[in-house]
């Protein structure tokens, strides 16, 4: 009786929580839940991933299953997640930022051009923005969770050609920071940050587009279902993906060339790295861990969206037509309010 009357104060408490939210702060929590859970799920074939881009001849010689054995061997079960700190770190604020901008761009785009179709169109345009926003606050975190999930342990590390001798060249999130502050100063901390903004539009757009685009084409009924809105988001992620490939390669291979011994100690920029990957590795590199990343994607935009709308609905966020009719009903009042004082 006493825990039952004690689940129900924390109902109320709850409850009283969450109608005090303001929409965006319900919007901001909803992406944040999400980005973490997803990311978490799909974390060891990101690292996988990152060394096939970054580590070429020492990983995509032995395949995905050579790869997953050689980490398990040398580092563990935790060497699947290294580097998951601070990606779970970037994402959380990055999706959060993703989602809330989203909304608030589509609702501003709508408010600003009452003209403008609410179709597709809408969703492309608002998701790219919401994209570039996102990465541009998050980006620093993006580039320590690279440098991070570049190192490697074990017996590994004498037997590569070309890069930097010691075993750990950062010992965790702070001390990378530090370091690549202090080598390189704020540029540092966005090294690559062009090919991911070239990249994030497009991606983030068609992703939204995409899965914006098959909800509509999705019966009434069937809308509210789990398995539709993953079949949903996991089409919309792979189809954004396979567009925006080779620049995520490039921004892999640019964020870590600090680490590889070169005889240049000049930086290249986007389209010269891109250039030279093409020349010096083939033009398959660009496309580098790719069916590793249809495997991450898949479930990673799919849970994403998923968790996202259940969020939403759990945070009691009105559907997007009601938002926008309240946002215009408001500022009715107020103007009407001015007009009357």
């Amino acid at each position: 009786m006493v825990k039952k009357r004690d689940e129900k104060e924390v109902g109320m408490i709850m409850d009283g929580v969450i109608e005090a939210m303001p929409q965006y702060a319900k919007e901001l929590v909803a992406g944040g839940v999400a980005g973490g859970i997803a990311k978490t799920v799909v974390a060891p074939l990101e690292r996988v991933k990152i060394l096939f881009q970054t580590r070429r001849a020492e990983y995509q010689s032995i395949g995905l299953f050579g790869s997953i054995k050689k980490i398990a061997k040398t580092e563990g079960f935790l060497g699947f997640y290294r580097g998951n700190g601070a990606s779970v770190a970037r994402i959380v604020p990055y999706a959060a930022l993703h989602y809330m901008a989203y909304e608030q761009y589509r609702r501003w785009i709508i408010l600003s051009f009452p003209n403008f179709d609410r179709g597709p169109i809408l969703d492309l345009l608002a998701g790219s923005f919401a994209g570039g926003t996102a990465v541009i606050f998050t980006y620093p975190l993006d580039l320590v969770r690279t440098k991070l999930a570049f190192q490697v342990v074990g017996p590994s590390k004498s037997s590569i050609h070309g890069l930097v001798v010691p075993e750990h060249v950062y010992r965790g999130i702070s001390d990378c920071f530090s370091k690549t502050f202090k080598e390189a100063g704020l540029r540092g901390l966005y090294r690559g940050v062009a090919p991911s903004l070239y990249g994030i539009f497009p991606y983030a757009g068609l992703k939204f587009y995409f899965y914006e685009e098959m909800k509509r084409h999705v019966p009434e009924d069937h809308k509210k279902n789990i398995m539709v809105k993953l079949v949903c988001g996991s089409v919309a992620g792979l189809l954004g993906q396979t567009f925006t490939y080779p620049l995520d390669v490039v921004r892999r291979q640019m964020q870590v060339q600090r680490l590889l011994a070169s005889n240049s100690t000049e930086m290249m920029g986007t389209f010269e790295t891109l250039a030279l990957i093409a020349r010096k590795q083939g033009f398959k590199q660009l496309f580098s861990g790719l069916s590793i990343n249809y495997l991450k994607v898949v479930p990673s935009v799919a849970i994403g969206f998923t968790v996202y709308d259940v969020m939403k609905t759990y945070l009691r966020v009105p559907s997007r037509d009601e938002a926008v009719v309240e946002v215009v009903t408001n500022k009715r009042n107020i103007q009407s309010s001015s007009l009357n004082t």
